[in-house]
């Protein structure tokens, strides 16, 4: 399963000098370029509702639920990631930068069919709108694009197969990072609402490791000392692979961003069908409590 991990290229003038600011831009920064040519601003989120009220000059939104899971709540397929990426705007040489509710979800996307430059905006949406950036209701309506999605990562991805058959495995880490109350299976979705014919609890030999304490009160990501402290359950300086997954893979893809872009940690990947799937499949072994 171990895969090396990817590197980080730039690809257009604006570009933040390498190193953290290689994945993460500054509001400052991000409000410097925000009209670049070469830059893409999207917003991700499970809903239109935040965007309709307000997005940041330009963005343009990937609904989770919409864009990106199909029924069964798994990614959709190529074809479809293909004409998201186009009708946003994106080129091949673009800068794109994600926000929202789960920003690392479009990252990871991009990352897996290997666009060389994507980033994260360090800050949390309600932060750069009320400290009086670029904010707007407009609509915005991109040139589409003619992206041709390069061949899938398959390091960085884990389907429900692989998953199941890394259960009690040693060489492989299962990491829930979801509340306590959905590990424990006291409800199915993040919310407390219920999933007709869906199970709650946790995968059998998954560990829970909680990403509250992977960003700070303005939504930027904490220092490395502090986020292997977040870590340390799992040893964020070993090599053996981790398998993150959450309900429908926002926090799996935030954990995976953390763990390998800012703490050089090889073998991760994202269970991106997470507990959203494995919960509602009636033969997946599940353990509550």
């Amino acid at each position: 399963m171990h895969a090396m991990k990817p590197a980080v290229t730039a690809s257009s003038d604006a570009v933040p000098p390498a190193g953290r600011e290689a994945v993460l831009v500054g509001a400052d920064w991000l409000e410097e370029h925000l009209h670049d040519p070469l830059l893409r601003v999207v917003e991700v989120d499970v809903s239109s509702t935040a965007f309709d009220q307000g997005h940041i000059d330009g963005a343009v939104l990937w609904n989770i639920y919409r864009d990106l899971k199909d029924p069964e709540y798994r990614l959709v397929d190529r074809h479809a990631v293909e004409q998201l990426i186009r009708r946003s705007g994106i080129e091949p040489g673009s800068t794109v930068v994600f926000y929202g509710y789960a920003p690392a979800m479009g990252f990871w996307l991009m990352k897996l069919y290997g666009h060389r430059d994507v980033r994260i905006l360090d800050q949390a949406r309600g932060h750069w709108r009320d400290h009086g950036r670029p904010w707007t209701t407009d609509q915005p309506m991109p040139p589409a694009s003619g992206y041709l999605l390069a061949a899938e990562d398959p390091g960085i991805r884990a389907d429900q197969p692989t998953v199941e058959a890394a259960i009690n495995d040693p060489g492989v880490t299962l990491v829930d990072v979801r509340t306590d109350p959905e590990y424990r299976g006291e409800r199915f979705w993040p919310s407390g609402g219920d999933e007709p014919g869906g199970r709650a609890g946790h995968i059998p030999s998954a560990i829970r490791v909680p990403l509250d304490g992977v960003q700070d009160e303005s939504g930027a990501f904490l220092d490395p000392a502090k986020l292997r402290t977040v870590f340390a359950p799992i040893d964020p300086s070993g090599d053996g692979d981790l398998i993150m997954y959450c309900t429908i893979g926002g926090r799996a893809a935030t954990a995976w961003f953390a763990l390998t872009y800012l703490l050089g940690r090889d073998h991760v990947h994202v269970y991106d069908g997470s507990w959203a799937e494995w919960g509602r499949l009636p033969a997946t072994p599940v353990v509550c409590g």
